[in-house]
């Protein structure tokens, strides 16, 4: 659409300008009916702040919170915004996101990219995030036998952030181009040539798609922890018995600390770069959509002095 009004921030808002966002199989699933969205998608970005009640952040780069609290409700009064009860959550419920020339989000939701971090670098900052919730909310150890399932998009972030913590690592996957890209970070091995039945003290369901809570399940030890990361359309129909009478815990896993992201960014602890496969402008969503079994799709729309080569 070319006729789309422009945002007008409210008054604790900052009006950015979109440079590089990118498309996350959240979105696909958005175009399948998950959370019932209408608007624009997207909401991993990076941009330049044009307008903004503080004056110093004006033509700053900034990456961005998604979750949008009320600041009334309870979750939000003891600084828990990322499950407020009337959240709207930026390209995904109530709020239009970054799949356009500019977007509004709350100053306080806005993180200041450093010098030193690229744009390709920074649109990686929401799933980068993400990644390091695992690490947020559990405690690691570097003894721990550690699967990721999948060796798509989140996977390969979450193996790249678990490999820091010098856990036994192994992500399984489909793909061989996909687990070439994880070669010196952990230990890869085929879907098809899996056979690890109750051996892994954690696992992490990157895959996107239903089957794979079931595989982790038979992949996870008695007592060990399944970590679930896939958002996806539709329901599960399952037998929960062996989440029982193993004593399996599972722990659903969403948005996490981008301000973390940004150091491991800014120190060059995480290649993201090289997970970028293509870049199309807007006029071209069709095609970025329909590229299958790709590693991040971004879409280019303006242009900053850190966007590097990415023409």
């Amino acid at each position: 659409m070319e006729d789309y009004d422009k945002p007008v921030p409210q008054a604790d808002e900052a009006l950015i300008k979109v440079i590089l966002t990118g498309i996350c199989n959240t979105d696909l699933e958005i175009t399948q009916g998950y959370k019932g969205f209408q608007g624009v998608l997207g909401h991993e970005f990076v941009g330049v702040v044009e307008q903004a009640p503080d004056p110093g952040l004006i033509g700053k780069r900034v990456v961005g919170d998604i979750n949008i609290g009320c600041n009334n409700c309870i979750n939000c009064k003891n600084d828990f915004h990322h499950h407020c009860e009337n959240r709207h959550v930026l390209g995904i419920l109530g709020k239009d996101g970054a799949f356009a020339e500019y977007i509004t989000l709350p100053v306080k939701n806005l993180y200041v990219v450093p010098d030193n971090v690229t744009d390709a670098e920074a649109v990686f900052a929401e799933p980068l995030a993400a990644a390091l919730e695992i690490t947020e909310k559990f405690h690691i150890k570097p003894t721990h036998n550690f699967a990721v399932l999948g060796d798509g998009k989140l996977g390969q972030l979450v193996a790249r952030v678990l490999s820091l913590t010098g856990c036994n690592l192994t992500v399984i996957g489909k793909h061989e181009d996909k687990l070439r890209l994880l070669k010196g970070i952990a230990k890869t091995i085929k879907l098809t040539g899996a056979n690890y039945k109750g051996f892994f003290d954690i696992v992490a369901e990157c895959t996107g798609n239903s089957q794979g809570l079931s595989f982790a399940q038979d992949i996870v030890k008695p007592s060990g922890t399944i970590i679930l990361k896939s958002t996806y359309q539709g329901n599960l129909t399952m037998n929960p018995s062996g989440w029982v009478v193993n004593e399996v815990t599972l722990m659903g896993s969403r948005c996490g600390p981008m301000d973390a992201a940004l150091r491991i960014l800014e120190r060059k602890l995480v290649n993201v770069e090289s997970l970028v496969s293509h870049v199309f402008t807007l006029e071209e969503f069709e095609k970025a959509f329909q590229t299958r079994n790709s590693m991040k799709v971004l879409f280019k729309l303006n242009t900053a002095r850190t966007c590097g080569d990415m023409e």
